[in-house]
């Protein structure tokens, strides 16, 4: 929720620009277990989300004029439970069950509700980001408007966030972290929304002249307020901010097996946080469940037998709106994980982690899969540069390089934020766009250069 994104009249530079970076070192580089590999590896359907963007629409009816027009956009037909949950909301809006704004952060986000008006998701407009152009709160606006230098970030893309929260749950689906909510793209329209005058004024005039003329009234494509694009995360119940349970687990230690599946879960975020580069972690933005009482009557039951089956803690990682950048910060601010000052980051990952995760990011055909399906996700947007989608990936590469190389050397979560930072860029003769031939070379490029004020 606290999103700063970069102002879109930001000066941007790589670590290879003339006079940035000066003693950045070039060398080639290729990722383990990919030697004896020509081929891509076949495509897992199951873990290739559909992106929910009717490409195509027929005219609509008379009787559908009044409809949500997002509805028709909405399409996932790999995930029959997300498309229900979705198709729960828009009757929700049909029926007068809006979605209502969330009065935290800088942006227009809003719960999403069934039509028995419960919490089912979170809706965050892409046209209503920090810096959008409809974005309901005055504080990001009086920021860029007053000291557009001092805010924003600068490697980051601009209202880009939606695609971000998105592209962190298709990363956490790949590895099988469990700690995302499912988040998708998709269309919803509703009045509680932030539209501007003229819209409002379009759908009233619209709306009268189908009433008054029907004739003329049946020609219009389209009656209601325009659809929205956007983030929708489903909601989770019974989970409270990191930072409120953290202290709690200062003041009253947690029971070692307990501990251990909470040095799981946390190890899994910072594998996620370090792999997208999010640049937005701080401890109020991830969440924790833990019912006390509740696990320690399923211990005293089990006793001590079967508690490792079944998480007894569980982490979510919510607000992955400001990551994926195509370069690292460099300027002034560093953007830190919070969570690498925690006494969590000092214990080394664990095998569990290291078994789970490295059979994955070590296999250069996973890494090239997992940029496909980000290429697929990313270039929905009207404003998809393919050269800058090249570079976000060449960060994201990077930064799989240096956690495969922690991993495999049983390194810490401090220690791995403590690596040199690194991009792993495509050779000139592999094109632009879209990954498919594993046999181009890449040149790893350490990013010496560090933002004004350093963290680490």
């Amino acid at each position: 929720e606290g999103a700063e994104p970069a102002s879109q009249q930001r000066s941007c530079h790589t670590a290879t620009d003339s006079g940035q970076g000066s003693n950045s070192k070039y060398k080639a580089v290729s990722f383990p277990g990919d030697s004896s590999k020509t081929q891509s590896a076949p495509r897992d359907a199951s873990l290739s989300p559909s992106l929910g963007l009717g490409r195509h629409r027929s005219s609509p009816t008379h009787r559908d004029r009044h409809r949500s027009l997002g509805s028709e956009l909405n399409t996932f037909l790999d995930d029959p439970e997300f498309a229900d949950t979705i198709l729960k909301a828009e009757q929700a809006i049909e029926f007068g069950v809006f979605p209502e704004r969330i009065s935290q952060g800088s942006s227009g986000s809003y719960f999403v509700k069934d039509p028995k008006r419960k919490i089912i998701g979170v809706f965050k407009p892409k046209s209503e980001e920090p810096y959008g152009q409809l974005n309901p709160k005055w504080t990001k606006y009086v920021h860029k408007v007053c000291c557009p230098c001092c805010f924003g970030r600068g490697c980051l893309l601009p209202n880009q966030g939606y695609l971000s929260e998105a592209g962190a749950s298709l990363v956490d689906e790949k590895l099988h972290l469990d700690i995302v909510p499912k988040t998708r793209v998709v269309w919803l329209v509703s009045e509680t929304f932030n539209y501007s005058a003229i819209d409002r004024a379009k759908s009233r005039g619209k709306k009268y002249a189908l009433e008054k003329v029907p004739k003329v009234g049946r020609k219009f494509h389209r009656v209601g307020l325009p659809p929205k694009i956007g983030s929708f995360q489903l909601f989770v119940e019974g989970y409270k901010e990191a930072e409120y349970w953290l202290r709690k687990f200062e003041a009253d230690p947690l029971p070692e097996n307990i501990r251990k599946q909470f040095q799981s879960q946390f190890e899994r975020l910072v594998i996620l946080d370090y792999i997208i580069r999010n640049t937005d972690r701080g401890n109020d933005n991830w969440l924790i469940k833990y019912e006390k009482k509740k696990q320690e009557k399923e211990i005293k039951e089990a006793k001590w037998t079967n508690v490792d089956k079944e998480s007894l803690i569980k982490i979510a990682a919510i607000d992955n709106g400001l990551a994926f950048p195509f370069k690292h910060p460099d300027e002034w601010r560093a953007y830190p994980f919070h969570w690498a000052w925690l006494p969590q980051a000092k214990v080394p990952f664990s095998d569990e982690i290291r078994n789970l995760v490295l059979p994955y990011i070590s296999d250069m055909n996973f890494v090239q899969d997992l940029c496909e399906d980000l290429y697929e996700l990313f270039k929905t947007d009207k404003r998809f540069d393919k050269a800058t989608f090249e570079r976000q990936m060449s960060v994201m590469r990077g930064q799989i390089l240096n956690l495969t190389q922690a991993l495999r050397d049983r390194k810490s979560p401090v220690q791995l934020v403590q690596m040199p930072c690194v991009i792993v860029e495509r050779s000139q003769g592999g094109g632009q766009g879209r990954i498919v031939h594993l046999s181009s070379s890449f040149t790893q490029t350490v990013h010496c250069r560090k933002p004004f004020f350093s963290s680490w």
